[in-house]
């Protein structure tokens, strides 16, 4: 188990969108523009690359152009995770030595997909990966996108290597949440995955949450955060009800298009999701707007006295 301080790993982390022009290609300038709107809001890091990020839509050079531009802006102000999970395990170790070259917190990856691959081919998987580079490294646990179950022996054999750090569960099962951080132990990071638990998954054991509309609302679930930590659950649960009306309707809207569009209208323009996402349609504008100025009036509540 990786035995160095891992605060840096608490608190609320944004699942980072991509960014791209009108041509669908990777725009630095927004990458820059979101990692200082996040900073600026007080976030504890961001998680690049992942599902939010269409990582998996993108090609390697493009992932690497991504990531340098987030480490650059950051400048070491922030934590930043790298998804570097791939289709073949050469594209995988390839990303995770760059993300090492920039200097960045950690890496991540799903397991490997599609095939159906047996707990030993994970292994070997994620072992390559760790064994690539220095870095931390957290499992990105997401069975309803790869089908891959992780199971409590398959993760102590995991946790025999040196550099296992933690998991981003993202699991509706807050029990699964809890046992996985169970194994793990104390210095063991568990990332809650489901935005819609983010109170939950800190009760049960998660030291903090990797989430996608964190990014169109980071005011919010740092309100949560906030609560959690000082003690105060009613208030706590208060906003997290609020947070999940707004996850409600963006869901409604089509979830990776109306994040993106909500971030647009928060002033950093990170164009369509990537084909074969599905943009916001054209006749869903006037809901969208009316869910926004709904999120907005929630944030200025949130807002210090």
């Amino acid at each position: 188990m990786y035995n160095t301080d891992l605060t840096k790993f608490t608190g609320v982390h944004v699942a980072m969108n991509s960014c791209y022009d009108p041509a669908g290609r990777i725009n630095p300038d927004a990458v820059c523009q979101l990692t200082e709107y996040l900073i600026q809001r007080g976030v504890q890091g961001v998680y690049v690359g992942g599902s939010t990020g269409e990582g998996l839509l993108q090609t390697v050079a493009e992932r690497k152009l991504v990531l340098e531009h987030v480490a650059a802006q950051s400048g070491g102000r922030f934590t930043i995770i790298a998804h570097i999970g791939a289709m073949n395990t050469e594209d995988s170790m390839e990303l995770a030595r760059h993300a090492e070259s920039l200097g960045v917190d950690a890496i991540s990856s799903v397991p490997p997909f599609y095939y159906g691959y047996s707990e030993s081919a994970v292994k070997h998987y994620w072992t390559s990966i760790m064994d690539s580079c220095s870095l931390p490294f957290i499992i990105y646990h997401i069975p309803g996108a790869t089908g891959f179950q992780l199971t409590t022996p398959f993760l102590k054999t995991m946790l025999e290597h040196p550099r296992l750090a933690g998991a981003k569960v993202t699991s509706f099962s807050s029990y699964e949440l809890q046992q996985i951080k169970a194994t793990g132990g104390e210095n063991f990071v568990v990332f809650n995955g489901p935005d819609q638990q983010y109170l939950a998954g800190r009760s049960m054991g998660a030291d903090g949450g990797i989430g996608s509309t964190y990014g169109m609302m980071p005011e919010l679930f740092l309100k949560i955060e906030a609560c959690y930590v000082r003690g105060n659950m009613a208030e706590a649960q208060r906003w997290q009800a609020k947070v999940n009306e707004i996850i409600t309707d963006v869901r409604a809207l089509g979830l990776f298009g109306s994040i993106k569009e909500m971030i647009k209208l928060r002033g950093v323009d990170c164009g369509e999701p990537r084909r074969p996402l599905e943009p916001v349609k054209s006749g869903q504008y006037a809901e969208l707007q009316r869910v926004y100025e709904k999120m907005m009036g929630f944030i200025e509540e949130a807002q210090p006295e």
